[in-house]
């Protein structure tokens, strides 16, 4: 016999009884007790074993039993038998069994002394057994005997899977194997209530040593139990803390955190644990002091040691009142943990205000509550309530320390969070008051954008804008500040507005673009930053189009060239000369002008549309000119398609602008050109073919004030400017511009004449007439403007 051969040593008897009350298992011990040979009671109900007349043992009330029964031996006379019987793990669905030990007899009524094992226990100083080298108890004290919860001369003989069917007797004789066969000591621990105390479970130390004869041979094992209860719950305890450093705050969700919160203290801390959070105050201040009674929690989040934590009363995202007598507003009111256990009433008197939450405790059994106020930097959040129902021990004062302590740590994690969501949804704020809100409609171009905000990183400095420029014209512009947050927002307000007044007064784009990088040169400045270094850095694309002559200038500043989508054919990039960022200073840039067809889409991006770790840029530009190509009913559909395609489900790193435009061009019937001399006789006649233009539109309405004003503008360019002049009237079905050209360079001012001044009023009527009026420098001199609104006279 083998320490290997778990069953049959010959020595003690063992039977399996199955479910059914059937013998399916007999030893050799048990036939050399009772005389019967495993063919003849295998099979056979045990009852049959039982003496005539002797009482069937009790039904146990749990997994293991022990008594003094009286058995037929084979020759018929009765033997009394003291039994060791417990339930064994079963090996699959409905085997349970149980397994029936009797320890083996000496001749004269005991085993013989050993000096080996009166040696080991006289030395031993703690709760103490000694097995064989074939794993058989040889001897044990009365400390270890209490703790089995079995007389000491019954366990003689019996191997620890004799003595009960646990996980920790297999994993204990798998070590007293070890020790055995390497001569060396070991240790095991393990948490568990022994069976012969009355107390919760503990935490055991077995030390395991080899025990040699004079040849050094191993004879035994001698196993020594110590109580590390406390060391091993330090222990917990700091690993728990470790493990609430690592996993609370991985994000900066305050719901996320919550959550965190709760799965890291089940089980290691409670059975069930809740996390409830006072709403932020509206306008974002921070409250003083503890809330007053009744008090509203939104619950954010809840875990439990049970699937789909069927405790919870309530959901997450649900605002629940809690009055004064409940364990959430003591808490809070109090600023410090309170704990309630079953064992008083207090904890009824706690949940008397909830019959929901009374009946949910009576019905799982809840013992013991902890609520702990969540508190960072001064402001009270919310509370988390920690509840026992599995766990037979309540709360002691250093689960109270732990749970403070675990509790402190995603405090600061949840303000954090909040603060973070509160400085984030300022900045959006900041951001969509600082982007159009509604690109506006125009004769040149039909517009759609789209704007995300980055999903970790933040907002950024992202924008666009579509400006109205004179001559139907319009201009469009792309940007893009560097870094995050509501200083890059801010700068990007600073730019936009830049743009925009700077496009009022009609810069070519290249030269737009050099006053802009003059200005984030000052602002690098203002920001403390070297003007070289670029501490405020920035790239821009900026792009006039006009629909009269078709054609669009481009220039760009760093930024990635846009793609053009012609009618009916594949999009490409256009290839623009690449200017340096803004914030360089001192580098020129360079414009392009293109010819488009009409309906041709032009589509500016910034480049967070095409940043993926995931892919190389080939691949993102790519994947953009595919989802441009393709066709679509719309220019809202393509944008969503084209971020469909190109951001991940997650939301994009860092933010993303993107502005398509589909080119008009306004037919040549719409405009009108005259080529003035410069001899004022011939202003009246240039009058009279105006209004016949404007009968041959349909435009008789504005006839009058388009008189006067092609008057005032064609007389003043013949008296102060210089020819040749020129005089062009465009309309659409909203507008009608006049415009005045000629070679000087010089542009006219609007001032107020005063009372005896002869001249002065011309521009004062002209600007009291129309809708707008202005000037542009060109190439050959100036342009004089006026736009009347059509839909205003009809």
């Amino acid at each position: 016999m083998s320490p290997d051969e778990p069953f049959d040593d010959g020595v003690a008897a063992r039977a399996v009884i199955a479910a059914d009350g059937t013998l399916t298992e007999w030893s050799e011990g048990a036939r050399a007790l009772l005389g019967h040979t495993a063919p003849e009671v295998v099979g056979r109900p045990a009852a049959e074993l039982l003496a005539d007349g002797a009482d069937a043992p009790p039904v146990p009330l749990n997994s293991r039993w022990s008594g003094t029964l009286a058995l037929r031996h084979r020759d018929g006379h009765t033997v009394p038998v003291w039994v060791l019987a417990h339930r064994r793990p079963p090996d699959g669905p409905e085997t349970t069994d149980w397994l029936a030990v009797s320890p083996p007899r000496a001749p004269d009524g005991e085993l013989p002394e050993d000096p080996l094992v009166r040696a080991a226990l006289t030395q031993s100083p703690c709760a103490t057994m000694i097995f064989d080298d074939r794993l058989r108890l040889r001897g044990v004290n009365d400390a270890m005997a209490d703790l089995v919860g079995l007389p000491a001369d019954r366990l003689l003989g019996l191997r620890p899977t004799d003595i009960g069917s646990r996980p920790q007797n297999a994993e204990l004789e798998e070590y007293l194997r070890r020790v055995l066969s390497t001569g060396r000591r070991q240790e095991m621990q393990t948490y568990m209530k022994a069976s012969g105390e009355s107390r919760g479970a503990h935490a055991w130390l077995a030390r395991l040593a080899p025990l040699t004869d004079g040849t050094g041979q191993v004879r035994g094992v001698c196993v020594t139990a110590h109580d590390f209860t406390d060391q091993y719950r330090s222990r917990e305890r700091l690993q728990l803390v470790n493990e609430a450093s690592v996993r609370i705050g991985t994000t900066l969700d305050v719901t996320r955190t919550a959550q965190e919160l709760a799965d890291v203290c089940v089980p290691a801390l409670a059975d069930f644990v809740s996390v409830d959070l006072l709403d932020p105050r509206e306008h974002g201040g921070e409250s003083a002091g503890p809330p007053a009674p009744p008090v509203s929690l939104r619950r954010a989040a809840h875990q439990s040691v049970n699937q789909g934590s069927p405790e919870a009363v309530a959901k997450p995202g649900q605002v629940d009142v809690y009055p004064e007598t409940s364990p959430q507003a003591a808490s809070l009111v109090a600023g410090h943990t309170v704990v309630a256990s079953g064992s008083s009433a207090e904890l009824e008197r706690w949940l008397a205000w909830d019959p929901v939450r009374f009946r949910r405790v009576q019905e799982y059994g809840v013992h013991s509550t902890m609520s702990v106020p969540l508190q960072a930097r001064g402001t009270t959040l919310g509370v988390a309530v920690f509840t026992r129902f599995r766990r037979p021990e309540p709360f002691t004062d250093d689960d109270v320390l732990l749970a403070e302590e675990v509790t402190a740590r995603a405090a600061v994690c949840i303000d954090n969070a909040r603060r973070y969501s509160r400085e984030r949804e300022t900045t959006l704020t900041l951001q969509r008051s600082l982007l159009p809100r509604v690109l506006p409609r125009t004769a040149a171009v039909e517009a759609a954008s789209r704007y995300l905000p980055a999903t970790r990183s933040g907002v950024g400095g992202d924008w666009f804008d579509v400006i109205p420029l004179s001559g139907m014209r319009v201009a469009m512009v792309v940007g893009d500040v560097v870094g995050h947050g509501i200083q890059a927002s801010a700068t990007m307000g600073r730019l936009r507005t830049a743009v925009r007044t700077l496009a009022d007064i009609d810069l070519a784009p290249d030269e737009l673009l050099t006053h802009l990088d003059d200005l984030v040169v000052r602002l690098s400045q203002e920001s403390g930053g070297d003007a070289g270094t670029g501490e405020v850095g920035a790239t821009c694309l900026y792009a006039v189009y006009d629909p009269v002559s078709r054609r669009c200038t481009l220039a760009r500043a760093g930024h990635p060239p846009p793609l053009l989508v012609p009618p009916g054919g594949p999009a490409r990039q256009l290839d623009l000369p690449s200017g340096p960022p803004l914030g360089v200073g001192g580098l020129p840039f360079e414009s392009a002008e293109v010819e488009l067809r009409e309906g041709s889409v032009l589509s500016f991006h910034t480049d967070g549309l095409l940043a993926h770790h995931e892919r190389d840029g080939e691949a993102g530009h790519r994947m953009l000119r595919e989802a441009l190509s393709a066709p679509a009913d719309s220019l809202d559909e393509t944008c969503d398609r084209v971020l469909h395609a190109l951001l991940p489900p997650g939301g994009s790193a860092d933010d993303v602008a993107l502005l398509l435009a589909r080119t008009r061009g306004l037919p040549s019937s719409q405009v009108a050109t005259w080529d003035i001399p410069a001899d004022p006789a011939l202003v009246a006649p240039i009058r009279k073919q105006v209004v016949d233009q404007l009968e041959r539109w349909g435009l008789l309405e504005a006839t009058f004030t388009a008189e006067l004003v092609v008057s005032e503008l064609v007389t003043n360019a013949i008296r102060y400017g210089a020819p040749p002049i020129r005089l062009r009237l465009i309309h659409d079905a909203s507008t009608l511009i006049c415009e005045v050209s000629d070679t000087n360079h010089t542009a006219p001012h609007l001032r107020r004449a005063k009372t005896w001044d002869e001249g002065g009023r011309g521009l004062l009527l002209v600007a009291q007439l129309t809708q707008r009026w202005g000037s542009r420098h060109t190439a050959e001199g100036k342009t004089i403007w006026a736009e009347l609104a059509l839909l205003d006279e009809v």
